[in-house]
């Protein structure tokens, strides 16, 4: 009897085991396994829009955001890492990063080669830097000036080349370049007289390079404005990633997020620009 006792006590030990040992494997996979990480590129060098190089926490108006973001969708775990501008397309395109953000323009190569959520980020607004006394308000008014040369190819460039086309009537004098000169040192020219103006979108931070430096220069209003969008590596499983952030982008801008956050980093309210 007492063998009889001891087998049926072994076998109902064993399974109360066995029952454990399934709880736990469960718990961990709904504590653990399920949370896909996301591996995003921040820009390193665009405070305040973002900044912070490898090894250093991401920090500005688009971590946050995506700090917010990843709070609404606790299916993901986002990882962000600061790189250099070149490095986060090609580590886009290449699958090194599921998502990239850095004030991008939505064009119709990106949306070839990457996957766009339809809701933005922010926006970034173009505004003309000149010196107090300058009399510069608006695009028409740099007409004989000297304006700072601007990235080839880049945001401001198309931009200028743009407005020129759609008014030809004003004659500017626009120089392309590629020296990548920083643009706390292009504000030093304005400053100096080497150059009459700088036209840039103010998200960079240049209204605190202002200030910092006690700079006799002043911000014009907007003179254009554009939304700018996180790039998404092109993928099936991706594809799911994009229309989750997409509803929550809307959330965040419905519920004031977007607005306080561009307060904080920026000083103004870009949502009113928010096509």
């Amino acid at each position: 009897m007492s063998a009889i006792k001891f087998s049926s006590s072994r076998r109902f030990a064993l399974a109360v085991a066995g029952g454990m040992a399934i709880a736990l494997a469960s718990a961990g996979s709904s504590f653990g396994e399920g949370v896909r990480t996301i591996k995003i590129a921040t820009s390193a060098e665009s405070k305040p829009l973002a900044w912070g190089a490898i090894g250093v926490e991401p920090q500005g108006y688009e971590p946050e955001l995506l700090k917010a973001i990843n709070a609404k969708l606790p299916q993901y775990k986002f990882e962000m890492e600061g790189v250099s501008d070149i490095a986060q397309e090609t580590g886009l395109a290449t699958g090194k990063y599921d998502i990239a953000v850095g004030g991008y323009y939505k064009s119709p190569e990106r949306a070839k080669q990457f996957i766009i959520p339809e809701n933005p980020m922010g926006a970034s607004l173009m505004k003309i830097y000149s010196k107090k006394d300058s009399g510069i308000k608006e695009m028409k008014d740099l007409v004989g000036k000297r304006i700072v040369p601007t990235t080839a190819g880049g945001g401001t460039y198309k931009f200028i080349m743009n407005w020129q086309k759609e008014n030809p009537q004003y004659k500017l004098d626009v120089t392309a370049s590629s020296a990548g000169i920083p643009y706390p040192n292009r504000l030093d020219e304005v400053q100096n007289g080497k150059f009459d103006a700088l036209v840039l979108p103010s998200n960079l931070g240049e209204q605190a390079v202002i200030d910092n430096k006690k700079l006799d220069i002043v911000a014009s209003d907007p003179v254009y404005s554009n939304n700018t969008y996180m790039l998404i590596h092109k993928s099936d499983e991706n594809k799911v990633l994009a229309d989750d952030i997409n509803k929550v982008l809307k959330q965040l801008k419905d519920d004031g997020t977007i607005d306080k956050l561009s307060q904080k980093w920026f000083g103004e309210d870009i949502v009113k620009y928010m096509k």
